[in-house]
């Protein structure tokens, strides 16, 4: 291969770097969905163009959440996209929830809502399977840790107060708050959820332990039991056995 022939920039690189030199500017103001995809298919992807791929993955799972929360396994499927450059897509929400998580860590949880629920939104609100999480508080109400404890149909029999109870005292937290997403979109709560709260309020209670919220999560909004009144109403019941 001549000298020139290295040198020679490979097709896409101008539009590519444009691409970098416009986030670095102005952030994510006016880009694309499918121009998202592309940067961070670029991360992995040393010489080749990335738009097409870019815009085949956008075609394939219609939003830009679903291209990010899919399987490496189903990105694959898509032309343009291998093990190698759907680093980007998977690295870059990785980093964002440690980021979110580390943000609240430390804070008191009752009076920094918007970080509780951005955390949360980041995290679960576009899985496309039930996850069940626990936000773990000292006394004073600040965060210690937070972990997702269950993965799948969140229902009565599936979430385990035993294996709740351990966990929080294994992070020896004397407070929790409790969520999960519902992939519907619809973030009311069932039948499940109320008795899937009252089982674990009761169950920390015994230990000692105070829990002072369960969020809901989905596209279409939040439902706080604190805020509807149910914590009260089940922690009041708790507190009279």
């Amino acid at each position: 291969m001549t000298e020139d022939r290295k040198k020679r920039p490979h097709k896409g690189e101008g539009h590519r770097q444009r691409l970098r030199d416009r986030f670095l500017k102005s952030g994510l103001d006016g880009f694309a969905d499918y121009e998202v995809i592309e940067l961070l298919l670029t991360l992995g992807t040393p010489r080749k163009d990335c738009k097409e791929a870019a815009k085949a993955a956008l075609s394939r799972f219609k939003t830009l959440q679903d291209v990010l929360g899919a399987a490496p396994a189903d990105l694959c499927q898509v032309p343009g996209i291998g093990p190698i450059n759907l680093l980007g897509l998977k690295l870059v929400p990785a980093v964002s929830r440690r980021y979110l998580q580390q943000r609240l860590e430390g804070k008191e949880a009752l009076t920094n809502s918007r970080e509780l629920f951005d955390y949360l939104n980041h995290t679960i609100r576009d899985k496309k399977r039930e996850c069940f999480v626990a936000i773990y508080l000292d006394a004073k109400n600040r965060v210690i840790a937070a972990e997702t404890l269950f993965t799948g149909t969140i229902t009565a029999s599936a979430v385990y107060p035993r294996e709740v109870v351990t966990a929080a005292l294994a992070h020896t937290a004397a407070a929790v708050i409790f969520a999960h997403n519902h992939p519907s979109g619809d973030p009311a709560p069932s039948p499940d959820d109320m008795a899937i709260t009252r089982r674990l309020a009761q169950a920390c209670g015994l230990m000692g332990i105070t829990v002072h919220e369960h969020l809901i999560i989905g596209t279409e909004g939040y439902f706080s039991f604190a805020d509807h009144g149910h914590m009260a109403t089940i922690n009041a019941a708790v507190g009279s056995r």
